[in-house]
């Protein structure tokens, strides 16, 4: 028995909290009158049971509203992301971090 609610898929760009993530979500869409392809992002907060790290991709759901922002769900893992991708990508923020500061 299937239901009707929306589901999405994304990237999760953080995980800091316990039970909460951000997940961004691209889509491209043809503009109406010029035809160029455009590409638009949002993040959405989702409630997280799964334990999702940075980078994984994920499927949510729609869910009932669990806080002021957060009306989805993770429902599936699709794509855990590597421990070796997680520590290239944290070294590059901190090298960005550390290059910001000596500006």
């Amino acid at each position: 028995m299937t239901n009707n609610r929306r589901r999405l898929v994304g990237v999760v760009t953080r995980a800091n909290t316990e039970k909460t993530v951000v997940v961004q979500v691209d889509r491209s869409i043809r503009h109406p009158l010029y035809g160029k392809v455009m590409r638009d992002q949002k993040s959405y907060l989702a409630h997280d049971e799964l334990g999702c790290r940075l980078g994984d991709q994920v499927r949510m759901v729609e869910s009932r509203p669990i806080s002021k922002r957060k009306r989805w769900a993770v429902e599936e893992i699709i794509e855990r992301q590597s421990e070796v991708e997680i520590k290239a990508a944290e070294v590059e923020t901190l090298d960005e971090v550390t290059v910001e500061a000596e500006e």
